[in-house]
Formats: structure tokens, sequence, C-alpha cells
């Protein structure tokens, strides 16, 4: 499946942004809004890290904004409905998290993941437990931007001092995907994946079967986005592997998934995401799950909870419409970094954070975006307007005209 050409596309800045340029577009729809099943994306702009040891739950809780302990507890009753030998019988989903600077600066993020261990499957006949070595090795596998991935593994390796924990850069062996569009489920609270549903005899669901299509022989599997149920699933599998339900009308060039991101407001990695610059509150990583504001102690930690309790958050990241006087969307006309001003005062009101054809993102002050929307131009461009699109995943409280009524 290729919604869009790869040759259509050209990399704006290679280090921050992209640009796309083609004609289907949709005015006031989402781009995807004739695409009917679901799409797949190998995310080549990410990389896989993998920490072993003992001490690998400590070392991570005292760097990332996310409560990893849960990794360290036993699963208990988390029961999977995968029955068969290649799947675990119980899993843990993953979290999303970032690592910060002492001033609480955004510097990186990650998706960590729990791989199965053998007593949690069944064994190769699905009679009975796996056995528990007691020599194999804790382990968890990080999902991160591949662009920072040097600098990132000095950083873990600064941190790490006497730590009883090995990284490992394993992006060799693993690759990340990425499961999305509009007939995955955003409403069930099954971490499962809805289409192996379908799978099986007449109504009853033949869960052989859909274990043999979410997992692979290793027990790898897809797991719910743990940022926004629209997000649709992510995993972790392995290089020399298709992942299951990715089929080859299926696939589909990252940039979608890009695409599929933008149109909702979700930045994603350093190229994204300001490194050193971005406050994680004002990219909505409270809204995305990925700050624990009761785990303790981390790297930036004062500055994030401070924000939090205060209440106050001023500017936000938002999605983008680009448009003409006529409002028709515009596309190539906007560049990353270009000054969003309102239209009569020539006040500057934020910044364009991402630019794709005629979608984008922004870091813009929330009361004069909702207020001005329609009213607000690219600074030095006149014929570009900007309009901002209201997230429907964000929380009612965090809309201006809520705070208002609040006050009222």
């Amino acid at each position: 499946m290729h919604i869009f050409k790869k040759s259509a596309f050209q990399i704006y800045n290679r280090t921050k942004n992209f640009h796309y340029s083609s004609s289907r577009f949709f005015s006031n729809q989402s781009h995807f809004e004739d695409v009917s099943s679901s799409m797949a994306s190998h995310l080549k702009t990410r990389s896989v890290i993998r920490f072993r040891g003992p001490d690998t739950i400590k070392f991570l809780q005292g760097l990332v904004t996310n409560d990893v302990r849960k990794f360290g507890e036993a699963i208990g009753e988390k029961t999977s409905t995968l029955t068969t030998p290649n799947v675990s019988t119980v899993s843990e989903t993953p979290i999303y998290a970032a690592m910060l600077t002492p001033q609480g600066r955004f510097l990186y993020d990650l998706f960590i993941y729990r791989p199965s261990r053998s007593y949690e499957k069944l064994d190769r006949t699905g009679s009975k437990p796996g056995s528990n070595p007691t020599d194999e090795p804790f382990d968890l596998l990080a999902d991160v931007d591949a662009t920072v991935m040097d600098e990132l593994m000095d950083c873990f390796h600064k941190y790490r001092l006497r730590s009883n924990v090995d990284i490992e850069n394993v992006s060799e062996e693993f690759s990340c995907w990425q499961r999305f569009g509009k007939n995955l489920s955003t409403s069930s609270e099954s971490k499962e994946e809805p289409e192996t549903s379908a799978l099986g005899w007449g109504a009853g669901i033949d869960k052989a079967g859909q274990s043999s299509t979410k997992g692979d022989s290793s027990g790898w599997q897809w797991y719910k986005d743990p940022r926004l149920d629209s997000l649709g699933f992510r995993g972790i599998f392995p290089s020399n592997t298709i992942p299951p339900l990715v089929e080859a009308n299926k696939e589909t060039d990252e940039l979608n998934y890009l695409q599929w991101r933008v149109e909702k407001g979700v930045a994603e990695g350093s190229t994204e995401i300001p490194k050193g610059e971005a406050m994680p509150l004002e990219y909505n990583f409270a809204g995305l799950n990925a700050i624990s504001f009761d785990k303790g102690c981390y790297v930036g930690q004062e500055l994030v909870a401070r924000t939090h309790h205060r209440g106050v958050i001023r500017k936000r990241l938002l999605p983008l419409k680009f448009v003409d006087k006529s409002g028709n969307e515009v596309e190539q006309k906007v560049a990353p970094r270009s000054e969003v001003v309102g239209v009569s005062s020539d006040k500057k009101l934020g910044t364009v954070t991402t630019a794709l054809g005629s979608r984008g993102m922004g870091l813009l002050r929330l009361e004069e975006a909702f207020k001005a929307s329609g009213s607000l131009s690219i600074k030095g461009q006149d014929d570009v307007k900007i309009e901002v699109i209201r997230p429907d995943w964000w929380p009612s409280e965090w809309f201006p005209d809520h705070q208002h009524a609040s006050v009222a």
C-alpha cells in the first residue's frame, strides 16, 4: 500500500523536519479519509537498545520520566488470551517515556518493552509452562530515535557508573514497526490486536490462529501504542522477519505514519521535539502517558513537577493546516521554524515545528491560537494562512474556553 510516492517527498532538513509534495490532499478532511484498511510501516528512523542485568530497573527509574518498576513486578493475573507456545501466556504492555536535561528540557524519547521470559510462555508442546532457567538474564528493550543513537548510548554509559547493567545497540538484530489506520479499534480496552478477532470458524475465535497471527515463533507481538489508542499498534520484531499482519499490500512508507501523527498533533523523536529546548508538558507528554507524577525523583523531575502542579501551561504543540486566502490547502509553502503571527497585529504567537505538505505542527500560545484561528499567518508570507485544528484526544481542561468557564 503506497498512499504517497516516495519520490514525492524531499527532506527539508535531515536533522529537523520533513516536507511533502503531492496533489492528493483533501480540503477539510484527513489525508487518510478514503483509506479504509490499516497500514504498517517499518520505522527506519528508530533503533533498538537492549538493557541487560539485575540493576536495569533501578538504572532506568532514575533517568526517565515514566515509572519502569512495573517491569520488575510479577505480572500475576495479567493473562493473555493467546494460548499457544509461540506467544507468552502473560504480557506486560510497553511504556512511553523521555529523558530530560537537569533543567527539565527534553533530550530523548523511548518506548520501553519487556520481552517475555521462558517461564511465561508454554513449552513447545503447548501442554505446560515453559522452563524457568535460573541463569536467564533480565532484559528490557527500548525503541529510540536512530538519529541520536550514538549520543544516547554515550549518555547512558555516562550515567551507568557502577550499575550492573549492560547497554547494547541491537539495531542490527531488531526493527521497530507501527500499525495504524482508521479501522483499528480506538475504544476497546483490550491490548490484543483487533483484526485477529476475525480469525476462526463461524462466530468463534480460534485462539491458535489468533496467536500465530499476532506473534511469531519467538514470542514477538504487537502492543497497543502506549500514547494514544488512535495511533494504533507498535512493536519490536527480529530484523530478519516480517511482523504478523503485515501483508504486502498493507506495508507503506514511514512518511505515511508521520502524516498520521502530524494530523493528530503528536511529535516523536529528537528530530521533531527540539533537543535541549522543548518543555515536556508543552509537547503534551502528560496526555501521551509519558510522565508519572508520583514515581519519585529522576533527572529533570523538579521543573516538570512544579509546572504540572501550578496547572498553567500557556503554550502547547498543535496540529496545523496551511491554506491560501480562499481557504484552499497549499503545499510546500511553509518551512519548519517559521514564525506564526497574527494577521492584524503581526505579533508572534508561536513557531512551526514540523511541516508536511499542507499540514504541520506548531508550538503556539493557546489563548491566541484558538481565538484567532484563521487569522494567523506565516511571518513574511501574507498569502499563507494557518488554521489551528482542535485535537480530539485532548482533555477538555487543556482548551482555553474550558479554563475561562472554570474561572467564571
